[in-house]
């Protein structure tokens, strides 16, 4: 077994202290190219009206806050696509978030705005993990889009295709707040042969309006919520076949152990999957799933401060 990361060294980012960086991405700036120890950037309480993105060469760090709603970074962006607006962008390998809030501000507040694209965080690169961490937009929010990631204890709130890409992730124990009748999940699994998907573990889906769980963005596309509390905002069909409409079989899509009053599967559509217990394991067991190679050990313990 690798030994857990220990941090080798902490920045400070204070929009009011002059000896601390007063931004986020001048701080990351900082970080050697190639970074190989752990370093941590502590973000003190302050909303920071920045769009930041950790470039690729920057790996080996941990962003941590004093709290999900205390250290937030927000920006009012849509663009092109998603892929470009993101307040938080990551391409760096082995990243750690922890209590701090990524917002794209561009619809909240604003109803006579046409809802679009508008992420709060854009994941590229493998090994990254968020633990306290929030979530905040309406569409696209969470822009999951390759590579192996781990959500726990996170806050997801928006409305059409909040958590949506080709991710290959595990949320756990999340609160899932759909603040608009629509879609949560927009997997993009291409082929039968592809890894991703998004599994969801004794999480709690609240919100306003009427959701579907899921619709498939890609005809392989791969959602599993198990041990899930949903409350009554669930369609009753509770999922759409969107991209993989004709080729419904090719979709993955099951809901196994969850509870509350929209996790009742009798007016589910005819296609979501029972499936049997070895594969079922293999997808729903954090180890095997997304962890084969234990990154998750390997990176440092983010106790609350």
């Amino acid at each position: 077994e690798k030994i857990q990361g220990k941090i080798a060294k902490t920045i400070v980012v204070h929009q009011n202290d002059t000896r601390a960086f007063p931004t986020v991405q001048k701080a990351l700036d900082s970080v050697p190219a190639n970074n190989s120890v752990w370093i941590r950037i502590l973000v003190k309480a302050g909303t920071y009206n920045e769009k930041v993105t950790v470039e690729k060469n920057k790996t080996f760090i941990v962003l941590q806050g004093e709290g999900m709603t205390k250290s937030v970074i927000q920006w009012g962006e849509v663009a092109g696509s998603a892929t470009q607006n993101a307040t938080f962008t990551l391409h760096a390998e082995n990243f750690v978030a922890a209590d701090i809030g990524f917002k794209n501000t561009y619809n909240i507040g604003y109803p006579q705005r046409r809802v679009l694209q508008a992420s709060a965080a854009t994941l590229y690169a493998d090994k990254a993990s968020f633990y306290r961490c929030s979530f905040t937009s309406v569409q696209d929010t969470l822009t999951d889009l390759h590579n192996r990631h781990y959500f726990k204890d996170c806050y997801i709130e928006g409305a059409t295709d909040f958590i949506w890409g080709q991710g290959q992730s595990v949320y756990q124990d999340c609160l899932i707040n759909a603040s608009r009748g629509s879609f949560i999940a927009a997997q993009g699994r291409n082929d039968s042969n592809d890894s991703s998907g998004f599994v969801f573990l004794s999480c709690s889906i609240v919100g306003s309006g009427s959701v579907y769980l899921g619709r498939a963005y890609r005809t392989y596309s791969r959602v599993i919520y198990k041990d899930t509390n949903m409350t009554d905002i669930i369609k009753p069909e509770g999922w759409l076949a969107w991209k993989a409409k004709g080729k419904e079989k090719l979709t993955t899509f099951v809901e196994v152990g969850c509870f509350g009053p929209g996790a009742n599967t009798q007016h589910r559509v005819n296609w979501t999957k029972q499936l049997p217990p070895a594969e079922l394991k293999s997808l729903t067991d954090i180890n095997i799933f997304i962890n084969q190679d234990r990154w998750i050990e390997q990176q440092p313990n983010v106790a609350q401060l």
